[in-house]
């Protein structure tokens, strides 16, 4: 009878290594969301390291699952008391659809301005042996968006 229920709880703990490994391995992919079924599978397996843990003595892996199993179940419960908020709050009034960029865009095309501002350097006080340069450079001016 002992090697039945230690080979039951051989299965349980390599049960639990499995889902905690899968569901870590699963999120740290991508493939799966960092959500419920995350957290239910690290509690499941937290479960069966527990079990596993306290049937062979190994006390410091039955403590971190237990801090494992808490860890899990107040998140699990974190989620539904959020999930069961959100269905309690009255729904938003409905509003216009926001306008995409396209949409907001006048009808035809802005057009593009550009002025010549001189510039000049400052006097000085002796004349310069030679005329002072005039410089000019293009600056685009664009008019404001009424948007």
């Amino acid at each position: 009878m002992d090697n039945i229920v230690g080979l039951w709880l051989d299965i349980a703990g390599w049960g639990g290594a499995v889902a905690i490994l899968a569901s870590y391995l699963s999120v740290s992919m991508g493939w799966l969301r960092a959500g419920r079924r995350f957290q239910a599978a690290n509690l499941v397996g937290s479960v069966a390291f527990i079990i596993n843990g306290s049937y062979y003595g190994a006390w410091p892996s039955v403590v971190t699952n237990v801090a494992w199993f808490v860890i899990s179940a107040v998140a699990l419960v974190r989620m539904q008391r959020a999930a069961s908020r959100a269905a309690q709050a009255p729904e938003a009034p409905a509003t216009a659809p926001v306008e995409t960029a396209a949409q907001m865009a006048p009808a035809h095309p802005v057009p593009v301005v550009t002025a010549s501002i001189p510039v000049v350097q400052a006097p000085v006080q002796a004349a310069p042996a030679h005329p002072v340069p005039v410089v000019t450079a293009s600056v685009p001016l664009v008019p404001a968006c009424e948007c």
